[in-house]
């Protein structure tokens, strides 16, 4: 007897995150040029071809849809805060919250926060990327939370991170980093289509 089909993973939005202060890359991260396209940009279309219903940034405005953090400069937890009140009001209730500066990301490495059931998920030692239920959000966390209290308070599920996905995760906060992070995802071991649709 054949297995029935996997249920096809809720409906999400994604959030980048983008408004911290870039302090060590010395320029707006969000918009630096990442093999063509800004930083941004690169996020979101991953985020729409793993399927997000809406993608919009935390902090400020490169062109999509955004939300102004609570407080600016006040932390990561303020922007998702003020983003998941925001994705309530559209029905919404899940999101997968992105950094900007992991454009590299690929589909295979965040597939599984996708599929994650609720409460979401979150791979083991990285505060980003994560799935977040709105239901399972304390919307009264402060701003000045770190993420990972976030995640506890959340009851996230602890993933493994995928092989090979912990240089592109963590993402670049220097130029030296970022600079690593092209070469590699130009070598041809990152895959031919890191971002298309499989």
């Amino acid at each position: 007897m054949s297995q029935p089909p996997a249920p096809s993973p809720r409906p999400f939005a994604a959030v980048i995150l983008v408004g911290g202060r870039s302090s060590r890359m010395g320029t707006d991260k969000a918009a630096l040029d990442w093999g063509g396209m800004r930083a941004v940009d690169r996020v979101a279309r991953t985020a729409r071809n793993l399927g997000a219903a809406h993608v919009l940034t935390a902090g400020g405005d490169y062109g999509l849809d955004f939300i102004a953090d609570a407080e600016a400069y006040g932390g990561p937890v303020g922007g998702v805060m003020a983003a998941l009140k925001a994705l309530a009001r559209m029905d919404l209730s899940r999101a997968l919250v992105l950094a900007v500066d992991a454009p590299t990301a690929t589909l295979a490495d965040l597939r599984a926060l996708v599929e994650a059931p609720a409460p979401g998920a979150l791979f083991e030692g990285f505060p980003l990327p994560m799935m977040i239920d709105l239901a399972a959000a304390p919307l009264d966390a402060p701003s000045g939370w770190p993420l990972m209290r976030l995640a506890e308070a959340a009851c996230l599920l602890r993933l493994p991170c995928p092989p090979g996905a912990q240089v592109r995760l963590r993402g670049a906060n220097t130029e030296e980093e970022r600079r690593a992070l092209l070469a590699a995802a130009d070598a041809p071991s990152y895959g031919a289509a890191p971002n298309r649709v499989q």
